[in-house]
């Protein structure tokens, strides 16, 4: 089986690729050399609310912009996603018509692989809905679903499986803390067809306690699914069955480098496989902060992305590599679709100890070039401001 190509459009223009950058509801247009492995900032388009996550219709020039206010105005009152065209020579967007308003938060989106249906993923209260796209892209109508769904507790993620048979929703859950019970996590995995969710399974560690998926990424050409565990601190490896996945994980890597030293703050972030299928990469991320001098400095902890070589007889994934990100809280990060360069996004920055002294260490883009072997080289580092916004989704765009 063979997966959608990134956030592209099946026919593009050879070798011409963009780089989309959100912070708050402005989304920044950089042209991208995948060989001097640089960055070059283009323009700027203004979204309704701050930019939650960004996917392409497969076939169409159009950008989905799954949009909300709720972490910019407490008890956030505007939600929903925007349509865009995208201009096949530049990469300019151009307003597609009015934006679907949604009740609550989309914290995720993507479509189908025909491009016949977008799927949006809520994580306060977790809910998962589905909507038809009319033949020229825009957004239709809400499918009512047949069977109720279970969407578990801080959904954070939906994608459909390179079959277009099975949707996997990633539901978090949540860490006990002094006051709150820890909430369970799951996979959710549904049977899809003609835009209805059916056949609800979750998969857990048992009860989901200490379960805690974030993302998955689904192999471009084997029946495997790799999940990012946020709570864990894992990288998880489990088979793809026409019908559903595996009850349990076939492979549990860790992803820190000290395992340990997880305090204050530690998760994992994004993943995603190589182009070529060799390689998966994942992005360790924290931001917990220490009190220093009466000020706020980071603590103890790794950010950095972890590069796994994938076995090629069981899908293994083996440890190649850790690298610093010299960034804080990697949200997101891109592959450039030509596999030779790598981009992480940090959301804001932070200030850190050094010494005696305190630096603010800016939120930025780090670009790094991918080897052959599927390691990573730093190349440089892009200061971003981002003011009181945070720059909270990242992506390569084939035109």
């Amino acid at each position: 089986m063979m997966a959608a190509p990134y956030l592209s459009w099946a026919q593009g223009r050879a070798g011409v690729t963009v780089f989309y950058v959100a912070v708050g509801a402005e989304l920044l247009r950089y042209a991208t050399d995948d060989q001097a492995l640089t960055l070059t900032k283009q323009a700027v388009t203004r979204m309704p609310e701050a930019v939650q996550y960004i996917w392409m219709h497969p076939r169409l020039p159009l950008m989905y912009v799954a949009f909300s206010n709720r972490y910019t105005v407490k008890d956030g009152d505007r939600h929903g996603v925007a349509v865009f065209a995208v201009d096949r020579q530049t990469g300019d967007l151009a307003s597609a018509g009015a934006p679907l308003i949604v009740p609550n938060r989309p914290v995720n989106i993507t479509l189908d692989l025909a491009g016949d249906y977008m799927l949006l993923a809520y994580n306060i209260p977790s809910a998962l809905t589905v909507h038809r796209l009319h033949p020229d892209g825009a957004i239709g109508d809400m499918v009512q679903q047949a069977e109720p769904i279970d969407a578990g507790v801080y959904a954070h993620q939906v994608r459909v499986a390179p079959s277009g048979g099975l949707v996997v929703l990633p539901t978090r859950g949540n860490d006990p803390t002094p006051t709150t019970a820890e909430d369970a996590g799951a996979l959710k995995v549904f049977r899809f067809k003609d835009g209805q969710l059916s056949h609800e399974t979750s998969v857990a560690n048992g009860t989901g306690l200490g379960f805690g998926p974030r993302h998955v990424d689904f192999h471009p050409t084997r029946p495997l699914m790799y999940v990012s565990m946020e709570r864990n601190n894992q990288l998880l490896t489990y088979e793809v069955h026409p019908d559903g996945i595996g009850a349990a994980a076939l492979y549990t890597k860790p992803t820190l480098a000290k395992p340990e030293g997880r305090l204050p703050v530690q998760f994992v972030g994004p993943i995603h496989i190589h182009p070529n299928g060799r390689f998966v990469y994942l992005a360790n991320r924290s931001d917990g902060t220490v009190d220093f001098g009466g000020r706020k400095v980071h603590g103890e902890g790794e950010n950095s992305v972890v590069a796994f070589a994938i076995d090629p007889a069981t899908g293994e994934p083996g440890l190649i590599q850790t690298i610093d990100t010299h960034t804080f809280h990697c949200r997101t990060f891109s592959i450039h679709p030509g596999g030779r360069m790598l981009v992480t996004a940090a959301v804001a920055p932070l200030d850190v100890r050094e010494g005696d002294a305190v630096k603010t260490v800016p939120a930025g883009l780090t670009v790094f070039g991918l080897g052959e072997d599927g390691k990573l080289s730093f190349a440089r580092k892009y200061d971003v401001e981002v003011g009181t916004d945070w720059m909270f989704w990242c992506g390569m765009v084939a035109l």
